[in-house]
């Protein structure tokens, strides 16, 4: 006689409140032994308004509420606001200020990975590297501060072109900084391509293809660690990119140390495309100016945040106020790929496979 036994599976959830997330997010994993066979993702649980409250402001007040939507990549928020805003109200920045707009986009991309690489690595197991990292991290914080005058909220952009200009000193404090970062960055190359353990939970791990990252529409350097060219500072150049053309950084392989690999590369191009422009930053004007109401119409404004494309859409009917802004970010893009490639990994690399998107609630829940 023969006896079938049936393993049980169990559903766990994680969040919406839960010790091991820094901001609420629920999901629901379904696994068989240790092996997840199912997996769900809500959002949505921070929602704060501000797209509604913005219909409320004038298009100057709206710069401080748009660079609020997140901590780390708050000046790629603004930048795409100002775009789209002097877009609507026909008015280019000067290029002095576009190119300080684009160093501090290139700023925050570096302090954006540096913070990315201290939660991997801390999701990872290796605290180690995360303390060193977000230790190195400062760096960048300092150098913003130096210029203007804070480390989150950076309010550089006014509607028309910057408020802050880069004075001689500033450009030696800066090049400084990258000089470090620059010779830390090599060592944490060296770390997460050759150690041992850390390669045990990342090499083949959450294997995305090519076809699939396109199926399911990532963005940003989770894209182009599964090969897919997509990179709006190429594409479609903003700001200064046009004269201070960015490389794009490819990876085909997919997996998680690819997109490890993907990002500290992208920081050593920041470190580059910083040192460009500091090198020939065009004279003139820092702003232009700008008529207080706009006139009715609508636009499109995208921008290459840390994570990936940022799609503004504005409407103006006339008058000092916005009829509509609305804000895409790259985590919902992103989000997808979760789901799909924790299925049929083990419970323990899911932390990874989610910290592997560098996923950011509160740009998402806006």
């Amino acid at each position: 006689m023969q006896t079938e036994t049936q393993r049980e599976r169990f559903t766990i959830p994680i969040g919406p409140q839960h010790p091991a997330l820094k901001e609420p997010g629920h999901f629901l994993f379904t696994v068989d032994g240790e092996i997840v066979t199912d997996a769900k993702v809500r959002l949505g649980y921070a929602h704060r308004g501000l797209e509604k409250l913005a219909e409320k402001q004038n298009w100057v007040q709206n710069i401080y509420l748009f660079e609020r939507v997140c901590g780390i990549c708050s000046h790629t928020h603004a930048t795409a606001y100002c775009l789209g805003v002097e877009r609507l109200g026909g008015v280019t920045a000067p290029p002095r200020a576009q190119a300080i707009r684009t160093l501090v986009c290139e700023l925050e991309r570096i302090h954006s990975h540096l913070l990315w690489l201290g939660v991997s690595a801390h999701e990872a197991g290796f605290d180690t590297l995360f303390m060193y990292s977000w230790r190195d991290r400062e760096t960048v914080m300092d150098l913003l501060e130096a210029f203007t005058g804070n480390r989150v909220n950076y309010s550089v952009n006014v509607l028309g072109g910057v408020k802050a200009d880069i004075t001689d000193e500033l450009t030696r404090t800066i090049l400084a900084g990258l000089n470090f970062l620059e010779e830390r960055t090599h060592h944490y190359l060296n770390v997460v391509s050759k150690d041992t353990s850390f390669l045990q939970r990342t090499r083949g791990v959450g294997v995305m293809t090519r076809q699939q990252a396109e199926v399911l529409g990532v963005v940003g350097p989770t894209a182009r660690a599964s090969g897919v060219l997509r990179d709006i500072r190429v594409e479609a150049p903003y700001a200064a990119y046009a004269d201070f053309p960015a490389q794009v950084i490819i990876d085909e392989r997919g997996d998680l140390e690819a997109r490890f690999l993907v990002r500290l590369k992208e920081l050593l191009e920041s470190y580059r495309l910083s040192r460009v422009i500091l090198a020939n930053l065009p004279v003139g004007d820092l702003t232009v100016r700008m008529p207080r109401r706009i006139k009715a119409g609508e636009t499109v404004s995208r921008v290459e945040a840390p994570r990936g494309e940022l799609f503004y859409f504005l409407k103006s009917n006339g008058t000092d106020t916005p009829a509509r802004v609305h804000a895409r970010t790259p985590t919902i893009c992103n989000m997808a790929s979760v789901v799909r490639l924790a299925v049929g990994h083990q419970l323990a690399d899911v932390p990874l496979i989610l910290a592997g998107i560098d996923p950011c609630f509160s740009c998402n829940d806006r």
